[in-house]
């Protein structure tokens, strides 16, 4: 979006994702729980969705042809973001509903080798935008709405799953969470929800402008790179159990939140001098920042909540985190990049015009263009240098946050709890 002339809505963008997973569970509390087969809903959500992605291109198109004052808000950027919007809250819903299919034909102990298919759906994503070459390029919302259009045909093929509250009435204390926040009386969980809120506001400035910060520091294909955070994801994830034996619940969430300064430490001071193994290693350590942190607080919260309000529980711990913790994020973000950094990396990026075009390149070729990086040598000294301090200045911001919200965190949280047992919950 920055390279198509749309930094201005970056985070409006991202913050559609917040918003959806802030209506989802109405939606799901009120119609899919309640009228209809899970596998229908799901399907009817992705066939919506991808109308509205497949909308994009061509509005994108028609933004940038438009022609009012530069101060004017430009109508089409504006409807861009509704069709975003439009598609979250088509989306977001999807999450639990595939949750509820798989927890109703699988066993708990399949579930994960299920769950584990969707990092390596990110992984041929990126793989596949990035060998295509449309890592800054608006067509990737054409893939998407394929994709969309596909799973919601094939969801209908899905094992009958019928609506688990048929028949019940509208439960508007479930619906509000009213019962899984009466868990803050207990002083840990109410730490650990207040911190993990908190900390999913530095977190916003990865998901978000990651790809800028990649395409100006040289890299090629951004999108393909930044697979390399999700091939770390799998090999992490595998090795949670045995992390949870070793660490505990404080220990693997505490780490979690220490690899997010670690990352933006790392892009921060790799970015003045392009020191590019400092930058692929802040990716590779995706892993760690989203199982420690987001895994681990899944199943902590799961452990300590009664069993009657465990999807309440579960539905707040979303809410909270990658609702109300990531929209303000994005929020945050965008304002810093838009006072810090978007005048200098636009004057970056038109520098860097026509820096690394290439003729065609094979399959191969195309594959490691994940670790191609092009060479900025010929870029005005003085630009470059005024960009990169400047992604320097925006990328501190988010390592001092989350380092004082790791501190907090560190000095507040006490409870141990046992994760492995099957039984009840065992707390100090």
């Amino acid at each position: 979006m920055g390279t198509n002339g749309f930094s201005e809505i970056i985070a409006k963008a991202y913050g559609t994702s917040p918003l959806g997973a802030i209506f989802a569970p109405l939606f799901l509390g009120i119609i899919a729980d309640r009228f209809f087969p899970s596998q229908k809903v799901m399907g009817f959500l992705f066939l919506i969705g991808a109308v509205f992605l497949l909308l994009i291109p061509s509005t994108a198109e028609a933004a940038a042809e438009w022609t009012g004052a530069p101060d004017e808000l430009n109508p089409k950027e504006n409807l861009m973001v509704w069709l975003m919007l439009g598609n979250m809250l088509c989306y977001m819903p999807t999450l639990a509903l595939g949750n509820s299919i798989a927890f109703t034909h699988l066993d708990s102990m399949s579930f994960p080798k299920i769950r584990v298919w969707g990092t390596i759906g990110w992984i041929v994503a990126g793989l596949a935008v990035g060998f295509m070459g449309w890592s800054s390029n608006l067509d990737i919302f054409y893939i998407a709405g394929a994709t969309s259009l596909i799973l919601g045909i094939y969801s209908f093929s899905l094992p009958n799953t019928p609506a688990p509250l048929k028949g019940s009435p509208v439960d508007f204390r479930g619906l509000l969470m009213v019962d899984a926040i009466s868990m803050f009386k207990r002083p840990a969980f109410a730490v650990f929800m207040i911190c993990s809120c908190l900390v999913c506001i530095p977190l916003a400035y990865y998901y978000s402008f990651t790809s800028n910060y990649l395409s100006s520091v040289g890299f090629t294909q951004a999108a393909s790179t930044m697979t390399i955070g999700q091939m770390s994801e799998i090999f992490f994830m595998l090795l949670i159990p045995f992390f949870f034996r070793k660490l505990g619940v404080k220990n693997m969430i505490l780490i979690g939140m220490l690899a997010w300064v670690l990352r933006y430490l790392l892009f921060a001071f790799g970015a003045e001098e392009q020191v590019i193994w400092m930058i692929l290693f802040g990716i590779a350590l995706h892993g760690i920042c989203y199982d420690f942190f987001f895994v681990t607080g899944f199943m902590y919260t799961d452990k300590i909540a009664p069993k009657s309000i465990r999807s309440q529980a579960q539905s707040m711990l979303v809410f909270f985190t990658q609702g109300i913790g990531l929209y303000i994020g994005y929020k945050v973000a965008g304002d810093k990049f838009s006072s810090v950094v978007k005048e200098s990396d636009a004057a970056l990026n038109t520098a860097m015009a026509g820096i690394g075009s290439q003729d065609e390149l094979s399959t191969g070729e195309q594959l490691a263009q994940m670790f191609s990086v092009n060479d900025l040598s010929e870029v005005d000294s003085n630009i470059l240098s005024t960009a990169m301090s400047k992604w320097n200045e925006f990328w501190i911001y988010p390592a001092i946050m989350a380092g004082v919200i790791a501190v907090i965190f560190f000095a507040a949280f006490w409870d141990k709890i046992s994760i492995t047992s099957d039984d009840e919950n065992s707390s100090e």
